[in-house]
């Protein structure tokens, strides 16, 4: 039997409790070795809740672990996690990777030149609905001309991430963007132009233009009382396909996650989801913003 990796957590939040936290600790890949976080309060309460150790400083945790795993605000991020690269250790970072473009350039180099694994949590590229959806948008040999990717809910209205400072200062781009971006880049190839504006205070509405021709759409809000949806369809001359990303995206997700993530740690190599793909979301994650702030 391949023994566990250990795994160091950074961050006590409602993201690191009710996910990562649980996730690393119950899989048969990974075991939940140590917590650290600002609050050493909340670091000793998760821990505990998980057969961990609480650890006061960060150079502790690292002692402890094989692999660093994040649940931090993107300001926060990158000089921890290039720390844990320096210090050999693999690397699970939250999106967005940084809170602006030059510290996730930054960010991605260090992590580059210290040639550690890397995965970054973009929760439905791991889920397995997602993955059939995708290869079959691959396996068809006629091209798919358009799509469009709504996200509309009112997660920063009420719950454990209303009272996140960056989500209410920066708003859907910053948070569901990452992953808006990453699935119709895949879905319709790369991205080669952005144009943004805000139809409402809370909402962004862009469309893409891919490499290939094709043009999608998507609009982002976390503020709407109603009328939730997360879904995302691709239209082409054979055929429409769409699929609900509320439902696919679920528990399966995450342990494939966890176990793509001990395969890199035990195994080495590079993962598709890594820094690079963090920093290819991050540049029009800024693109974006500069016309959203032009237009305001």
């Amino acid at each position: 039997m391949v023994e566990q990796v250990a795994v160091g957590l950074v961050g006590a939040g409602p993201w690191a409790s009710s996910v990562h936290a649980p996730v690393f600790a119950d899989g048969p890949e990974t075991r939940l070795a140590a917590v650290w976080a600002r609050r050493p309060e909340a670091a000793e309460t998760l821990a505990q809740a998980h057969g961990a150790a609480a650890c006061v400083e960060f150079d502790e945790l690292l002692d402890r672990c094989e692999a660093v795993v994040f649940a931090i605000a993107p300001e926060a991020q990158p000089a921890l996690a290039e720390r844990a690269a320096r210090a050999g250790k693999a690397v699970l970072l939250e999106k967005p990777i940084a809170a602006d473009l030059d510290t996730a350039r930054r960010l991605a180099d260090v992590i580059g030149e210290a040639g550690v694994g890397s995965m970054v949590t973009l929760s439905a590229r791991y889920a397995p609905r997602v993955r059939e959806f995708l290869a079959h948008l691959e396996s068809v040999e006629t091209p798919w001309r358009g799509g469009r990717l709504a996200c509309v809910t009112g997660a920063f209205l009420d719950g454990p991430f209303a009272a996140s400072p960056w989500r209410q200062a920066r708003g859907a781009i910053l948070d569901v963007g990452p992953h808006a971006f990453d699935l119709m880049s895949v879905a319709l190839g790369e991205i080669v132009d952005v144009r943004a504006e805000s139809p409402g205070a809370g909402w962004s509405a862009l469309q893409l233009r891919h490499a290939g021709g094709a043009v999608s759409q998507l609009v982002l809000c976390c503020t709407a009382s109603g009328g939730h949806r997360y879904d995302l369809e691709v239209f082409g001359s054979a055929e429409a396909v769409a699929l609900d990303l509320g439902e696919a995206i679920g528990a399966s997700a995450f342990a494939v996650l966890r176990a793509e993530f001990a395969a890199l740690v035990r195994d080495g190599g590079e993962h598709v989801c890594d820094v690079r793909r963090g920093l290819y979301l991050q540049e029009i994650i800024a693109r974006a913003e500069e016309q959203l702030a032009a237009a305001r």
